[in-house]
């Protein structure tokens, strides 16, 4: 009986540590390089959590309606190295993103550069994180 309970515990401690590799995904698996996207529009939050980051921005479209964006970033370590601070997209900056659209159409993307209004860009992930285009 005590056997038979240690393997349980052992195999349920194995598998609550792979858990986390299931929840990162590959960037075929939800985006689509097919489906590039250039999006101009006011950021409206930025989440610095792991294992990615996420901008939600608003844009504008040619009927004057708005759309609401998320846009997936490399991990808050990778982007402090590629020059962002947790300054760097306070609420209400206008920006363009470069990137690809979710394989579902929905309104949610992975980014691969940032510009903002001023000229000066920065990559959203690092070269290497990541398998899709917007990783390169």
């Amino acid at each position: 009986m005590r056997k038979t309970f240690a393997v349980l515990v052992a195999s349920a401690g194995l598998l609550m540590s792979v858990a986390p590799a299931w929840a990162h995904h590959a960037f075929a698996a939800e985006f689509d390089d097919k489906k590039p996207i250039k999006l101009q529009g006011v950021v409206t939050k930025w989440e610095l959590v792991n294992p990615h980051s996420w901008i939600h921005m608003d844009v504008k479209n040619p009927d004057g309606s708005v759309t609401s964006w998320t846009i997936e970033g490399g991990s808050p370590n990778a982007l402090f190295r590629l020059g962002f601070t947790k300054n760097s997209l306070p609420a209400g900056t206008e920006i363009i993103v470069e990137g690809y659209q979710a394989k579902d159409g929905a309104n949610r993307g992975v980014g691969a550069k940032l510009t903002y209004m001023d000229g000066k860009s920065l990559f959203l992930k690092p070269a290497g994180e990541g398998d899709g285009p917007a990783a390169k």
